[in-house]
């Protein structure tokens, strides 16, 4: 199998270039994507494994990126096994009956990711038949708070009032809770490295709500058993870990043990490994809004990144994988997109 520059970068090994993908790139910014995608719910888009997989190809196509991300929802899991959620297109995960007493908890079963979502595995299979060999798939979760943040919420938060009730007044119910989105994620993840994802990301998006305390005590144990679990299962797989406005968790989420840690555009890369160490692979981390304001804006914030990259002599660290800082914006113009590609891919050429 050819070298993927995402795998090698990932393990921190020099490549033929640095490698690019972006965080939300199979979405809405694509006229090609609204044209297939349709309306309704994400998760009735999942369950079709050829639009699917169509969706996953679109952007490798259009971009030239080197990995494909799934094209699926961090709250597939929990859909699946028939807790009562569901995606509302331009709100996000709902549910009518959210997760406050441990009787609640009964609705969030153990998932079994052939039996709950066979799709998933078929749109997996599907991809890892047809992508290049120097072209990875990623798979991915939500980690264990994030998606306990809409099932207890019942939705998207801006002060998470009720996790944040259950982490202090109710910690075994919070730690039940928790444990069992371990078992949702390392399932989910397992799955699809199964059947032919090469890499994986935890998504902990709402992570940066917490202070480093709560996040230290009560989150921190439950995403090291994911990575924990995943590394004794599959040594050879990369993982990253991921969240916003976590710059005051970063070392925290360093020690739950992903080969890569992922920035958003708040934390300088250089910064972040001076505090963590020279070795520390890192993906990001454009601002995504630069891409918002125009060619000449987001390549010129592309350049800013990747010297911040450097090593002192001014060569490319190997341990870089470039990425928004977050997600495409829905109004991201593809062409600019793909001008970043060719200039991170041209600039950083062996």
């Amino acid at each position: 199998m050819a070298a993927a520059p995402f795998i090698e970068a990932a393990f921190g090994r020099p490549s033929t270039h640095t490698p690019v993908w972006f965080m939300r790139q199979a979405g809405r910014s694509l006229p090609e994507y609204r044209a297939l995608r349709g309306n309704g719910s994400i998760l009735d888009a999942i369950k079709q494994p050829d639009l699917a997989a169509e969706l996953t190809l679109q952007p490798v196509r259009r971009y030239g990126v080197d990995a494909a991300v799934l094209f699926s929802d961090i709250v597939v899991p929990a859909h699946a096994v028939g807790f009562g959620i569901d995606v509302a297109p331009g709100t996000g995960p709902m549910c009518t009956q959210p997760l406050r007493t441990a009787a609640d908890l009964a609705r969030l079963r153990p998932f079994d990711a052939e039996a709950d979502a066979p799709y998933v595995a078929e749109t997996v299979r599907q991809l890892a038949g047809e992508l290049p060999a120097e072209v990875p798939l990623l798979a991915f979760a939500g980690a264990p708070f994030t998606v306990a943040s809409y099932l207890i919420e019942g939705r998207p938060s801006k002060t998470y009032v009720n996790t944040k009730r259950m982490m202090h007044t109710d910690p075994k119910l919070w730690n039940a809770v928790m444990e069992r989105l371990v078992q949702h994620a390392v399932e989910s993840i397992s799955s699809q490295l199964r059947n032919g994802a090469r890499a994986f990301q935890l998504f902990d998006s709402w992570a940066g709500a917490l202070s480093a305390a709560d996040y230290q005590s009560l989150v921190q144990p439950h995403s090291t058993a994911v990575f924990s679990a995943l590394r004794a299962a599959f040594p050879d797989v990369p993982g990253i870990h991921f969240g916003v406005g976590c710059d005051h968790l970063l070392e925290h989420m360093h020690a739950a043990g992903p080969a890569v840690l992922g920035l958003d555009w708040r934390t300088p890369i250089a910064q972040a490994r001076r505090r963590m160490g020279d070795g520390l692979v890192v993906q990001g981390n454009l601002d995504p809004a630069l891409v918002l304001a125009g060619t000449d804006t987001a390549l010129a914030g592309t350049r800013a990144v990747l010297a911040d990259n450097a090593n002192p002599n001014g060569s490319k660290h190997p341990g870089h994988v470039f990425n928004l800082g977050h997600g495409v914006q829905p109004e991201a113009d593809p062409d600019v997109l793909a001008a970043v590609v060719r200039l991170v891919h041209e600039a950083t050429a062996a």
